[in-house]
């Protein structure tokens, strides 16, 4: 994947393979010690499936693997 600077992500729309909006991107997280990006962290729009394979953190946001990242353009694409 080319390099994407973080600010062209910030309030971008995160959508499954399939064409279901997930919701907008909230953040983004990261090993501190590797610099590895780990997971997207997507807060669920009012379309977003109520169940889902990603799993959720304390504050319901969806934890996405950075290795369910598919495409960025208009919007995110990951696997669902």
């Amino acid at each position: 994947m080319s390099e994407i600077l973080a600010e062209n992500l910030s309030g971008k729309t995160v959508m499954g393979a399939d064409g279901a909006e997930l919701g907008m991107l909230y953040n983004v997280t990261m090993d501190l010690k590797t610099g590895t990006l780990q997971n997207l962290i997507v807060d669920p729009g009012e379309s977003a499936p109520r169940e889902s394979a990603f799993q959720r953190n304390d504050h319901g946001h969806f934890l996405v693997p950075i290795g369910d990242v598919q495409a960025v353009r208009d919007h995110i694409v990951v696997a669902r």
